[in-house]
């Protein structure tokens, strides 16, 4: 603690009365720190969904991703692992001028994705990428452009930064990966229920559909 002499206007000291005080109480402050386990349960069910979702590439290159991505439609994406040591997943996505990759961000159990954008710190974060992307695909598929606050431009690696309008429309899978009957099924059901675990099925089908709740 710094304590400060004060002095009048002509410079000369201002003298105060000694006032003795009982001796202080401790004061203990509470500080909330985060167990890195939560970390690795937050990761682990993060990737758990991804391998689930059958359109996380893993350890593709950025490269290999244009590549996928380049006879695409606009708004169709992939996640993938980063190439930056500072991240770990990427998402890459067909844009109006080609295709293009968002890092994206995780701290503290929560995922976002990363801009250059003056509104990068009103980005919404998720407990998970597919809830990301969900959320991103659901404001597209409504309509909601104008009424989504966080992220509707992304700044590209071009040399002037020019921005790009961000849309994701849909996923593309892996050749090896494209998805089964099952989880086909999964995936309607999703779509037209918020509730899974008051549908009247076997526990076994309720765990199925509790192990990925996404609609992608």
């Amino acid at each position: 603690i710094v304590i400060s002499h004060l002095q009048d206007a002509s410079d000369q000291m201002v003298s105060f009365p000694v006032v003795t005080f009982s001796s202080p109480r401790c004061i203990h402050a509470t500080v909330t720190l985060w167990d890195p386990s939560k970390d690795f349960r937050s990761i682990s069910n993060n990737f758990s969904y991804l391998d689930a979702s059958g359109w996380y590439w893993g350890a593709i290159s950025a490269s290999e991703a244009h590549s996928v991505l380049q006879g695409a439609s606009e708004g169709t994406f992939l996640i993938r692992d980063s190439s930056h040591p500072l991240y770990m997943l990427t998402l890459s996505v067909k844009t109006g001028r080609g295709p293009t990759n968002v890092r994206i961000e995780y701290s503290l159990g929560r995922f976002r994705l990363d801009s250059t954008s003056p509104a990068r710190s009103r980005l919404q974060s998720f407990p998970d990428v597919p809830s990301l992307v969900q959320h991103y695909v659901d404001s597209r598929n409504k309509g909601e452009e104008e009424k989504t606050e966080e992220l509707d431009h992304v700044t590209l690696p071009a040399p002037k930064e020019c921005a790009v309008l961000l849309k994701l429309r849909k996923p593309i899978h892996r050749p090896q990966a494209f998805p089964s009957l099952q989880h086909l099924t999964r995936l309607v059901i999703n779509k037209h229920t918020t509730c899974t675990e008051s549908l009247p099925l076997p526990r076994p089908l309720l765990q199925y559909l509790q192990d990925y709740p996404f609609q992608l």
